[in-house]
């Protein structure tokens, strides 16, 4: 089998591709770099093909040749960019999809697996959250990766592709990202902690988020890849929330509270019964055992972005003014 990831060497991306390479498959990653990294693939690096390029210009007609399946993972993430600069995000998670999935056609690969996100949702009051739920996103990252989507599933019930579209919940663990915008807690957290500075807890600390350790979201992308079935989108996560204040408990480390966000759910809980039902997967990876996991290679988050509640409140002034104008509104 021969596999190309779009954006394998991001975050999630590299993980992935370290699995296909342990199942045999040959692989080939179409990465810009823009936020993957060569470190990320360092071990795989002389077993992998790169084909550098930005997913926001057609590909080159042969980057598919002779491929069985394309996992596409690359794209734009992050709140507050999304909503200072909102075309790129366009371009990137909607017209790239576009253009990875013309590709495959072009190249007659039967089989693209997309990936989403759990953002789709919203602020919902339904959990565990299934796949039926309302779809209300609420910024435009969310926005970008439900319509990114719609058009892989237009393309599959027109063009005859067969896929899958998994969507993620609050993934964690190594390699994740550490570019300089606020982004996901646990990032945020490590860099904290290595330099023996506060935690910048969010509200009360009280919300839950349903924390999937990234060994097991490889695992549910290998399983979509194998899988006959098409058509559907999948929720991967752990039905297992976990509040912040436990993850500061874990991590250990003092706290400074800062404002409450607007558009942010106090809870994210994955319904994850499709997953086990239509691909037989379900998380192995405990939410204690991931942050050990993480701590034991903290190492990673060094020269991470280091925020503070200052830092923090001027990064997220874009968030407060137009979601919270959105809220009261």
């Amino acid at each position: 089998m021969k596999a190309v990831v779009t954006g394998g060497a991001g975050f999630i991306g590299s993980h992935l591709v370290d699995l296909l390479l342990v199942k045999g498959y040959e692989v080939t990653i179409v990465d810009n770099f823009c936020t993957g990294s060569l470190s990320n693939i360092d071990q795989a690096s002389n077993r992998v093909s790169i084909i550098n390029h930005d997913i926001r210009t057609p590909l080159p007609t042969d980057a598919f040749n002779k491929c069985s399946i394309v996992f596409h993972l690359a794209a734009l993430a992050d709140i507050v960019p999304s909503i200072e600069r909102p075309v790129d995000y366009m371009s990137t998670n909607v017209q790239g999809t576009v253009n990875v999935l013309e590709a495959a056609r072009a190249s007659n690969i039967k089989r693209v697996i997309y990936t989403a996100s759990s953002t789709c949702y919203g602020v919902t009051g339904n959990y565990p959250t299934t796949e039926n739920d309302q779809i209300a996103p609420t910024f435009p990252y969310a926005l970008s990766k439900y319509l990114g989507e719609l058009v892989f599933f237009h393309w599959l019930n027109l063009y005859g592709l067969k896929g899958l579209s998994l969507r993620l919940f609050n993934v964690y663990g190594p390699r994740a990202r550490t570019t300089g915008n606020y982004g996901a807690v646990m990032g945020v957290f490590l860099a904290q902690k290595i330099a023996q500075k506060p935690f910048t807890v969010v509200g009360d600390g009280n919300q839950v988020r349903d924390f999937t350790y990234v060994s097991d979201v490889a695992q549910a992308f290998a399983l979509a890849g194998e899988s006959q079935i098409s058509g559907e989108a999948i929720n991967i996560g752990t039905q297992n929330p976990q509040s912040i204040n436990r993850l500061v408990e874990l991590l250990q480390g003092e706290v400074e509270f800062i404002p409450k966000r607007p558009g942010e759910p106090d809870r994210t809980h994955a319904d994850v019964l499709k997953a086990k039902n239509l691909l037989n997967w379900e998380p192995k990876i405990t939410f204690e055992e991931g942050v050990m996991h993480v701590l034991r290679q903290i190492n990673m988050w060094k020269d991470a972005p280091l925020w503070n509640k200052e830092d923090i409140v001027k990064a997220t002034s874009t968030w407060f003014q137009y979601l919270g104008k959105n809220e009261t509104n």
